[in-house]
């Protein structure tokens, strides 16, 4: 199953065994590609069309979603859609690592080499690619220079002059996120190139991972019999990759840091002039002895780059300017550059560092006249002037950034007892957390110092916990514009959990601020047309808002439907609650949650229509399954009303309120009969009750509750005693239905190979009722291999979960922008996708984690 080799064909194997034996410290574990990779699936396209048989539950809103998006469209050409159906996002097969820390902004640096994702702005994305944006390469012997080549395997329309000829076929990629290496022979030179790029993300740092910086440490590396002169030069345009680009009013400066604490550090600052976000981007290279530190104010990146390319040629440095650039005009590009330069003796090899760091202490939402201070702001200030100091920081505290980063890899990385793939996909999925829109903010402390037109949940004391540690948010996706989508971040809160659990605790006091409240707002609900409040009391949030309009003071920007009727958010609510208690085993944060997780349960309990215990699916997509339709009791929801229950049992029990836990015990004796009556049919638990043709379909997904509560230890092991009146589901359900969906949906879909399709039918044919449930969901998929673990099915769980890097890293080249769902035709939905962080919930499991049992105390 799956190691690296699987990427290429057997003569790309021979041809790139010895290129791949190159290269300055690169790890065995991660994704490796060579630079002139062909990825098997080319012609993966956005949003499928809908099968004719499963137009009718569409059609309806397919019509008023478009009416919709016109009339708000013509109202408003600026206006974006929080989620835009007619202008997808096509597949583009070249990502990478991306740049930065936690909430800072995120620039993605391509496997190619290419600058070519940039969300500087909050939650906004630019795939605007750069030219300028490059690492060249000068060698020179006995005074002249013999050899200048960018290192890209581009061929722009501008920058003619440069030397665009480099052969992608003598370099090649690895990533292991937060770091990648790029490795390039200089063909004829003898000489190799190791480009190592490193950004702060460090489990339970809650300081340096928020630092919009990276570095690139390069090696060279001397095979040949004589000493050569190495200059290397990296170049800049003045850009955010946004409309405020050529706008004008930008300018750059050289800059030079020399204070005690930090390594001295010279370099050029592009000072951007967004309208309400300025942004100044430091390039920078710290002063080690044996290194000639240059450097360029202005060039024009979009002219011939004669001038810069011929100063290089000439000695191997560029000039040394002293005074800031002119303000550039509208419509006038401007760019700049370091270099440093050394000599390499025969043998020889040498490391130099460049930093690349940007300073946006302040952002403003699209829709929003306040302004926020990004988390970082709190040890580099405010006033826009951080990034030399950001630079020097980066400089100086890297090494120790990677010490951290290797020891936390480290134990995952050698243990040859998980697949090579799964250590790769392990840390890769990672990306999202800085390149998920994501934002870390400064909060502020209301404490009755209140704007009238706050909504209610604004203006309480902020908690303790959201002052100490911020404010966080990330997207449902690069596409879904929404933030802590919360029946997503159920499954991608592992990650959070794990490495940030801080950040989650965050998260969870910001929806339990909401839930007693309301807004009475009206917004269109355009599944079934007409008018609903923006928040209903007693209902947990679809999403905290979308970064074009203002997030945590207007929630639910998900329109499509009225989602206080969603069956699934309340329960994930309490589910989580129980998980993070189960995390940080806070006392304090129970009782906080308390309430609100009552409230929420008795909302929830008016679903059960027939009084029976079970609560009741409405007839319509009242869940995380947006498109597919479900009726009565559920296997999906009926078992996370299940596992809720069992946790609210227990929370009672924790925090000394025995009536309650008594009354949730009756509940969940009550509604685990009517659960096993209505959907065990001896091998499986049937999508639904509703007697439909779908009725019995096997669903990926429907175990999802029980995977939460083993993972927070509330299922006794196979040598432990639990009371059977608080045993929720019997193990051998379980484990049957496990393996009814391995053998269908994982072994009879595709031959095993992509994922586990949502829904199969007893006669192993997919399910098409619905367009979702033909779908792949990655994280759905990484969470029901989690799942598998937590059963003792590990090698189930690895092969399940191996279909989707199959697919999103061997196949059709999905790297660091995972969907939500692909097809086994080739359509894909929703690039850049939350749920995918749930493959953590693996690591989880497979840490042990579900064995700790719970203590009340």
């Amino acid at each position: 199953m799956g190691t690296r080799q699987e990427l290429l064909s057997g003569p790309e194997v021979r041809k790139l065994e010895k290129l791949f034996q190159h290269g300055a410290g690169v790890p065995d574990q991660g994704w490796r590609i060579p630079l002139d990779h062909v990825f098997p699936r080319r012609g993966m396209k956005p949003n499928a069309k809908p099968r004719f048989k499963q137009l009718k539950d569409l059609y309806g809103v397919f019509y008023r979603y478009f009416f919709w998006w016109i009339k708000k469209k013509t109202a408003n050409p600026s206006w974006r859609p929080f989620i835009d159906n007619l202008n997808p996002v096509k597949l583009q097969q070249i990502y990478g690592v991306p740049l930065g820390g936690l909430g800072c902004g995120s620039i993605c640096r391509g496997w190619k080499g290419d600058f070519c994702r940039w969300a500087l702005l909050p939650g906004i994305y630019s795939y605007d690619i750069k030219m300028a944006n490059q690492f060249t390469v000068c060698v020179r012997r006995r005074g002249q220079t013999t050899y200048q080549q960018v290192l890209s395997t581009r061929h722009p329309s501008c920058l003619t002059e440069w030397n665009w000829s480099y052969s992608p076929s003598h370099a090649y990629y690895h990533a292991l996120y937060p770091r990648a290496w790029t490795v390039y022979e200089l063909p004829g030179q003898n000489i190799t190139l190791t480009c190592r790029q490193v950004s702060p993300v460090l489990p339970h740092d809650y300081k340096d991972s928020s630092i919009p910086a990276a570095v690139f440490v390069w090696t060279a590396e001397n095979h040949g019999k004589e000493e050569v002169d190495i200059s290397l030069m990296f170049t800049f345009q003045n850009s955010i990759g946004a409309e405020t680009d050529l706008s004008g009013g930008h300018w750059n400066e050289p800059f030079s840091v020399n204070e005690e604490g930090v390594d001295p550090i010279s370099g050029i600052l592009l000072h951007h002039q967004h309208k309400t976000m300025p942004c100044t981007i430091a390039l920078g290279i710290p002063h080690k002895e044996g290194i000639r530190v240059t450097g360029s104010t202005s060039f024009n990146p979009a002219g011939s780059g004669k001038e810069i390319w011929r100063d290089l040629m000439y000695d191997g440095e560029l000039g040394s300017p002293e005074a800031p650039t002119n303000k550039t005009v509208k419509g006038e590009a401007l760019a700049g550059a370091v270099c440093a330069s050394f000599k390499l003796p025969s043998g020889g090899k040498q490391d130099t560092e460049f930093v690349l760091a940007w300073d946006m202490p302040l952002i403003k939402f699209v829709g929003s006249c306040r302004t926020y201070k990004r988390w970082y702001t709190r040890w580099f200030g405010e006033d826009g002037t951080a990034a030399p100091k950001l630079a020097a920081y980066t400089v100086s505290h890297y090494p120790e950034w990677e010490r951290t980063i290797e020891e936390w890899q480290r134990p995952i990385l050698d243990n040859q007892s998980y697949p090579e793939w799964y250590r790769s996909a392990l840390f890769n999925e990672l990306y999202f957390m800085s390149d998920g829109g994501t934002i870390w903010l400064v909060a502020e402390d209301n404490d009755g110092h209140v704007e009238n037109n706050l909504p209610p949940w604004l203006r309480e004391k902020t908690p303790a916990h959201i002052m100490e540690y911020g404010r966080f948010g990330y997207m449902e996706g690069h596409e879904y514009r929404m933030y802590n989508t919360y029946d997503v971040h159920h499954y991608a809160s592992f990650a959070l959990a794990m490495l940030w659990p801080q950040l989650e605790f965050s998260i969870q006091y910001d929806y339990a601020l909401t839930i007693l409240e309301e807004d009475r707002s009206w917004q269109p609900e355009l599944w079934h047309g007409g008018w609903m409040h923006r928040k209903t009391i007693n209902s947990v949030p679809h999403d905290l808002g979308d970064p074009y309009d203002e997030p945590f003071v207007h929630v639910n920007a998900y329109v499509m439907h009225d989602t206080s009727d969603w069956r699934d958010l309340n329960l994930k609510f309490v589910l989580q609650v129980f998980r993070d208690y189960f995390v940080g085993r806070d006392k304090d944060f129970l009782a906080f949650m308390w309430p609100r997780a009552q409230s929420v349960m008795t909302k929830a309990l008016t679903w059960d229509t027939d009084q029976d215990g079970m609560i009741d699916n409405s007839g319509a997509a009242d869940q995380t399954y947006d498109a597919w339709i479900v009726t009565g009791a559920s296997a999906y929801c009926g078992g996370l009303w299940l596992a809720a229950l069992r946790c609210m049992v227990e929370i009672a029990n924790i925090l000394g309120k025995e009536e309650q836990e008594q009354h949730y015990l009756a509940v969940m004796q009550r509604a685990k009969t009517a659960y096993e009556q209505k959907l065990w049919n001896g091998e499986y638990y049937n999508y639904d009750c509703s007697g439909r043709s779908y009725s019995n379909s096997i669903m990926a997904g429907a175990g999802s509750g029980h995977w939460y509560i083993r993972a927070c230890g509330l299922v006794p092991e196979d040598n432990e005693v639990m009371d059977s009146d608080r045993e929720v589901l019997p193990l051998d359900h379980v484990t049957s239905s496990l393996r009814k969906v391995y053998d269908f949906n994982v072994m009879q879909f595709h031959q095993g190979t992509m994922g586990a399709v949502n829904g199969m039918r007893p006669n192993g044919k997919k399910d098409v009722t619905s367009m979702q449930s033909e779908e792949v969901w990655t994280g759905i998929t990484y969470a029901l291999a989690a799942s598998m673990i937590q059963e003792g099915m590990v090698d189930e769980g690895f092969q399940t979960a191996y279909g989707v890097y199959n697919m999103c890293y061997l196949q059709c080249g999905f790297a660091f922008q995972t969907p939500e769902a692909y097809l086994e035709r080739d359509f894909f939905r929703s690039l850049g996708y939350m749920r995918p962080l749930a493959i953590w919930a693996m690591q989880w499991a497979l840490e042990g984690r579900h064995r700790a049992r719970v203590t009340s105390s």
